[in-house]
């Protein structure tokens, strides 16, 4: 009877433990999401991303975890990814302060001029101060051979003390036929 009580008590401390043990090391999705913000910082894109990989399957509404696999995925050129994420978190939270911006980036990053201009139009609502969104804007307007808009959006970056880039420019002259 001895033995079967101390193998009892010992089956209780080792559960005990357990349970101790499991409790220190559960993981909260904020938790997750500085450690993945921290290796950011530092450069360490994959274990970012694991982190905030972690984040998003605790919390799948974690909208900054979103956002900071979008950057640590961008980094790594996986831009696909990064246009993945940028999306989730205007789904999940539409009034990220420059997500607009950030996905119009990506939008002419991929090619898809059209998308690009749509997103830079709302970052630009959002933000009409914002140079550089006239300015990559006037970009996806020049691809799409919208011409007098690519004029008018440079002028405006212009106007906000953004530095158009030259060969743009020159490029921007031949292909509408105009200086300015």
């Amino acid at each position: 009877m001895k033995v079967q009580n101390s193998k009892i008590t010992i089956l209780i401390l080792i559960g005990v433990l357990f349970l101790t043990i499991s409790s220190v090391y559960a993981e909260t999705a904020e938790g997750c999401f500085n450690r993945g913000h921290d290796y950011s910082l530092q450069g360490n894109w994959s274990q970012a991303i694991s982190d905030y990989n972690k984040a998003i399957e605790i919390n799948p509404n974690y909208w900054q975890a979103y956002l900071g696999r979008g950057i640590a995925s961008y980094s790594q050129g996986n831009f696909t990814q990064t246009l993945s994420d940028y999306t989730k978190t205007i789904e999940i939270n539409p009034n990220v302060p420059g997500i607009y911006g950030l996905r119009g980036y990506i939008y002419a990053r991929l090619g898809n001029f059209a998308q690009a201009i749509h997103d830079l139009t709302k970052d630009i609502e959002t933000n009409p101060n914002n140079a550089s969104s006239y300015s990559l804007r006037s970009f996806s307007y020049a691809k799409l051979g919208e011409y007098d808009k690519a004029w008018t959006d440079v002028h405006k970056a212009q106007e906000l003390g953004y530095t158009v880039d030259f060969e743009f420019l020159d490029n921007l002259k031949k292909a509408s036929g105009r200086d300015k």
